[in-house]
């Protein structure tokens, strides 16, 4: 029997059976790939177990872990020793330049990808292992939409409810009616924004209790994106757990608990955004209206970060604590402004990466 391509798994054999004319010979086959598959799996729970009673797996407070994740395609792309996990609840956002890897290790994350070392899981599940039971919890919107042969987004949004099981009306009307959408449309004619509203309505209208969003505002207007993050900060007050890319920080601040910034592959840092949001240390600017204060100002023991002699002005980094001492120094000076410099997840994020290519620089 000649094949022409190589079946690696049991999805390539499903997709390519008009291949094998043999009716034994792919059935036989389909066995081998099952018997397989349940090795696999046998190893993944034999590996996990001697770190985790099996009862504890789907009641962990951990309902996502990243351990050690690498999928490296060469040249110094993929993903490289990831770890990370996130709690039951919590929202954590994911937020890198493209081809940082955010999707690939989302993909992951759901099974779609085998890692090369490492692994995620879901609820105690290895993703590869066990990528169809996993996706019984979660919402998912992908990076790329990509929509079966089906006329109208209200026949995909049907047939996806009958795939699920579930009988989903009302809340399919309500995001409908906050998305602005009509799903009537042309399925295959709907713009970019349709269609992320409607992989939108697909992954919030079945009360999953994971949410994983790879990138889900891009093509949404400005309105729509507000609408979407009242979306979900509605579905974080429910309790879901929540893992979300973006490559706009707004976004993330706004509804995340933790972000993880990675780059290149690597996690730089997973930041906790109460403690980005309440850090003690403030930036001011301040300008003088004479070059005479501007230079004692200069010359005093506050932390300057940034000087604008052309303007008399400067900036410096103070703890809370010593505003009194710093409004005291500056009562006797002619000052024209005083300013907070705001201190957001993007400044902080590319204060990192700076300071990591300063470091490689160095090397």
């Amino acid at each position: 029997m000649k094949i022409e391509k190589k079946l690696t798994n049991k999805n390539d054999l499903i997709e390519n059976q008009g291949l094998i004319k043999n009716q034994d010979i792919k059935n036989n086959l389909i066995e081998n790939y099952d018997n397989q598959a349940l090795n696999e799996r046998k190893v993944f729970d034999n590996d996990y177990a001697k770190n985790k009673k099996a009862e504890d797996l789907e009641d962990s407070p951990e309902v996502i872990i990243v351990k050690n994740l690498t999928k490296d395609y060469g040249r110094g792309r993929g993903i490289f020793d990831l770890n990370f996990s996130i709690k039951k609840g919590v929202t954590l956002g994911f937020v890198g330049a493209n081809g940082a890897g955010k999707t690939t290790t989302i993909r992951a994350i759901m099974g779609f990808i085998k890692p090369d070392s490492g692994n995620a899981r879901v609820k105690g599940l290895d993703s590869w292992g066990y990528a169809d039971k996993i996706k019984q919890y979660v919402g998912y919107v992908p990076g790329e939409i990509g929509f079966p042969d089906l006329k109208t987004g209200t026949a995909f949004l049907k047939s996806q409810a009958e795939l699920r099981g579930s009988n989903n009306g009302n809340n399919i009307n309500k995001l409908l009616s906050a998305l602005h959408l009509d799903p009537t449309a042309n399925l295959k004619r709907m713009s970019k924004g349709m269609k992320q509203k409607t992989a939108i309505v697909t992954a919030l209208s079945y009360d999953s209790e994971i949410l994983i969003l790879d990138e889900p505002t891009t093509g949404l207007d400005p309105l729509m994106r507000v609408a979407f993050l009242k979306l979900i900060e509605e579905e974080k007050k429910r309790g879901k757990t929540i893992l979300i890319s973006s490559h706009i920080y707004e976004e993330l601040e706004q509804v995340c608990d933790y972000v993880v910034l990675i780059d290149k592959g690597r996690i730089v840092e997973i930041t906790d955004m109460n403690l980005l949001r309440n850090r003690p240390v403030r930036d001011l600017k301040i300008e003088f209206l004479n070059q005479e204060d501007f230079i004692k100002a200069s010359e005093s023991d506050f932390e300057i970060i940034r000087t604008q002699s052309q303007y008399n002005q400067l900036t410096i980094s103070i703890n809370k604590n010593d505003l009194s001492r710093l409004f005291e120094f500056l009562s006797d000076k002619a000052v024209k402004f005083i300013s907070e410099v705001q201190y957001n997840l993007e400044r902080h994020f590319l204060n990192l990466i700076r300071t990591k290519q300063q470091i490689i620089a160095k090397q």
